[in-house]
């Protein structure tokens, strides 16, 4: 006989109000970034500077990256879907990541292209305005770290975090080399460092893609082998008949299980379920469905193929 057990972890740990408040963070750096992305790139176009322009675009990204995580947050706050939207609009999030990853890899394509045209023909820059600029987007980038900063940083607001570090690198790459374009006479430093930015965000892209690719085709987030020999050191557990683990998006994981027990009744499968339950949640796995089988019904079902 079979015994099927749907549960709910909250993976987060977080409150409703605490996860209100990731959000209204990421929202706040969002628009932080956005406004240095628009200066980076006026300044980069008016004062010509092609890795003040590259380091724009970064911040671009990034500020999508943050948009991103936001919507995904204030989708799971407000949109529930009823059963027909069984995991609300979290789908979203990976879509949303791929076509970000797709659409700045053209992006870093202009930049490295207008380095190159910079190779060959370099031209003057406005070293001290762009100096300015430079500096102005390391200070949006230690804002932004100032705005996420304090008590224990949720999944998104991590991820934030690192992509806080790049920017803070590509902002510092812009500022070192308008500082050689400036004392040294090296005009060559600008696309330089545009290029090496133009790697970071294609690093970046790379990355996002790989993760929102192996979301949306559901490969598992852990290792399945691990966990079934975790799963068939619990008391009371035979075999592990099926396993299936798979995102809905970054923050919602589901599994599904199915095992084969001898356990004589339904309170101790009861307690068998509940421990196979613990068993995901440590791995961060949320929605988890398990099915015990009795041993013995498997065996007169394998009796009755044999026949």
């Amino acid at each position: 006989m079979a015994h099927a057990d749907h549960s709910h972890e909250s993976g987060a740990g977080e409150s409703t109000a605490d996860q209100g408040t990731s959000t209204r963070k990421l929202a706040l750096v969002a628009v932080i970034n956005f406004v240095g992305f628009v200066v980076e790139l006026a300044g980069g176009l008016l004062f010509g500077s092609v890795a003040l322009i590259s380091d724009a675009f970064h911040m671009l990204f990034d500020m999508l990256a943050y948009v991103m995580a936001f919507s995904a947050g204030y989708t799971a706050e407000r949109f529930e879907g009823g059963e027909r939207w069984s995991y609300g609009l979290h789908r979203l999030e990976p879509i949303a990541a791929f076509l970000n990853g797709i659409l700045l890899v053209p992006m870093v394509g202009y930049i490295v292209w207008e380095a190159y045209q910079r190779f060959l023909d370099p031209i003057a820059i406005n070293a001290r305005l762009t100096l300015v600029i430079a500096t102005g987007g390391l200070l949006v980038n230690l804002g932004s770290v100032y705005v996420l900063q304090g008590g224990e940083m949720s999944l998104n607001e991590r991820g934030a975090f690192y992509h806080l570090l790049g920017d803070a690198g590509g902002s510092v790459a812009v500022i070192v080399s308008t500082i050689a374009v400036a004392v040294f006479d090296l005009p060559v430093a600008d696309p330089a460092a545009a290029v090496l930015i133009g790697l970071l965000v294609l690093w970046s892209a790379g990355k996002v893609l790989w993760e929102s690719t192996s979301i949306l085709l559901q490969r598992s987030p852990t290792s399945p082998a691990d966990l079934r020999e975790i799963l068939t050191e619990i008391d009371g557990v035979d075999t592990v008949d099926d396993l299936h683990v798979w995102q809905v998006c970054s923050q919602l994981t589901v599994g599904t299980v199915r095992v084969v027990s001898d356990s004589p009744d339904a309170n101790s499968r009861s307690v068998l379920q509940q421990r196979i339950h613990d068993r995901f949640a440590e791995h961060g796995i949320e929605h988890v469905t398990v099915e015990v089988l009795d041993s013995r019904d498997q065996l007169n079902t394998d009796d009755r193929h044999a026949h």
